[in-house]
């Protein structure tokens, strides 16, 4: 996700000489939120990421996960241009019960956004599908293997998403939501 944030804001600064940007930080000095507006474009990146916006309850019992070296756990990506737009937000966490002890909890969660679907993966990173084929439908990515498991629930431009990891007798998940709009939708 930093990758493909840095590269928009790269290409965005070349784009366009005349742009607002404000960077806020925190307490140790490190980036906490940066807003870039343009003519063209917007975007919006907040490292305090609230749970709240991934229409998800926290398990209970669960910490967030600390940053690590120049990684946040959480973020709260918006980029709106040319009347199209994404939203991203996604918070980390960690819990001492079992990975199916947290998998059944969040099953139940989901079922409110619809269908869930539980996919397979080989690490921590969220497999978002790129089926171009006009379906709204959900549907596991890659080989479907690994040891972390995703459940997904919602369409392709609302979903709700949850991502479990082992760690040793416990679990790192992740509660992710992702709403992309078209020129006729809103975020």
């Amino acid at each position: 996700m930093r990758a493909i944030v840095g590269v928009l804001l790269g290409v965005m600064a070349l784009m366009v000489s005349s742009c607002n940007v404000n960077v806020k930080k925190d307490n140790q000095g490190d980036d906490k939120n940066v807003d870039i507006k343009t003519p063209f474009a917007e975007i919006h990146v907040d490292q305090g990421a609230d749970v709240r916006d991934t229409g998800l309850p926290v398990y209970a019992g669960a910490r967030v996960r600390e940053k690590s070296g120049n990684q946040d756990k959480n973020a709260n990506v918006n980029i709106s241009a040319f009347g199209y737009g994404v939203r991203v937000v996604a918070v980390e966490y960690e819990s001492d019960d079992p990975p199916a002890k947290v998998l059944a909890f969040y099953q139940g969660q989901l079922k409110r956004y619809g269908n869930v679907l539980e996919c397979r993966t080989s690490g921590t990173e969220y497999q978002m599908d790129h089926d171009s084929s006009g379906s709204q439908d959900l549907k596991c990515e890659g080989s479907n293997t690994g040891n972390t498991v995703e459940l997904k629930a919602g369409v392709k431009s609302n979903q709700h998403l949850v991502s479990v990891e082992p760690r040793g007798k416990g679990s790192n998940f992740a509660l992710v939501y992702v709403h992309t709009r078209g020129k006729d939708d809103t975020i």
